[in-house]
């Protein structure tokens, strides 16, 4: 099966990934880079959001053209990683967090459309997103499975807050996130849920705690040190999905709920 992996800030390429090959992917919603390669025995296609030398901030990641070529690619599932800050103070910088649930109540796209697939009145296969749990579950424990292994703590589920960007948010912002029981924030992961999740794409989503939000430690972490965790998060990323991978199959898996279909 081949595994999607969509990487955040600090991980232009994926680190380890053999047999590189990368090409370009013509989508209805513009063109899209993809590197196709194998993380051991598995073959995979990563796409980096942010594209090289961070060219794309968050405001300008083109969340429908980057699952579209995915799925043109034929991935049977993905794995997104994000580096976040912590909004919860038990969750430490250096932490990896596999999230179980979303806040991402604005449901919107960086340029302010809906996130959704279906966005023209009477086109076929339009439906509701129908779920419990917003992440595919089997493809969540597999990740946790593999982190009991690893050095780095891992925590197993968490409420990933998606925020607009591409500015930081304010002390009181934080406070507010943290009252809905938001574990850790970052500026792209939730149209990717969701557009996964539309598209009944298995979707998981792990992240790299590089710091703690405004407000949440006593005293502000420097802008190195963030810079410096940022730099070390896909090593970390790489070794939990290399763990991973190998656990793998079509047939275990399964996305998160069901895509109701208004007219099949």
């Amino acid at each position: 099966m081949l595994i999607g992996l969509i990487s955040g800030s600090g991980t232009d390429t994926w680190p380890g990934l053999e047999n590189e090959e990368q090409r370009s992917a013509d989508t209805a919603y513009g063109p899209v880079e993809l590197v196709s390669g194998r993380v051991g025995e598995v073959d995979v296609v990563h796409l980096s959001r942010h594209g090289p030398s961070h060219r794309r901030l968050s405001n300008h990641v083109e969340h429908k053209a980057n699952l579209s070529a995915l799925m043109a690619a034929g991935v049977g599932a993905v794995i997104g990683c994000t580096v976040c800050g912590s909004v919860d103070p038990s969750l430490a910088p250096g932490s990896l967090v596999v999230f179980d649930d979303l806040y991402f109540p604005s449901n919107r796209l960086p340029d302010g459309s809906l996130c959704t697939w279906h966005d023209r009145a009477g086109g076929a296969g339009r439906g509701h997103w129908i779920f419990d749990r917003p992440f595919s579950e089997p493809l969540r424990r597999m990740l946790v499975r593999a982190g009991e292994g690893l050095d780095a703590a891992l925590v197993d589920g968490g409420t990933y807050g998606y925020v607009e960007g591409p500015r930081f948010n304010t002390r009181a912002e934080i406070t507010a996130l943290a009252r809905v029981g938001v574990s850790a924030l970052s500026q792209t992961a939730g149209p990717e849920a969701v557009l996964a999740g539309e598209a009944g794409l298995p979707y998981a989503l792990v992240g790299f705690v590089t710091d703690y939000a405004n407000g949440v430690a006593d005293e502000p972490d420097t802008l190195e040190a963030l810079l410096a965790r940022v730099a070390r998060s896909g090593d970390s990323f790489a070794s939990l999905v290399a763990a991973a991978l190998p656990q793998l199959s079509a047939d275990d898996l399964a996305p998160a709920g069901t895509v109701h279909q208004v007219d099949p």
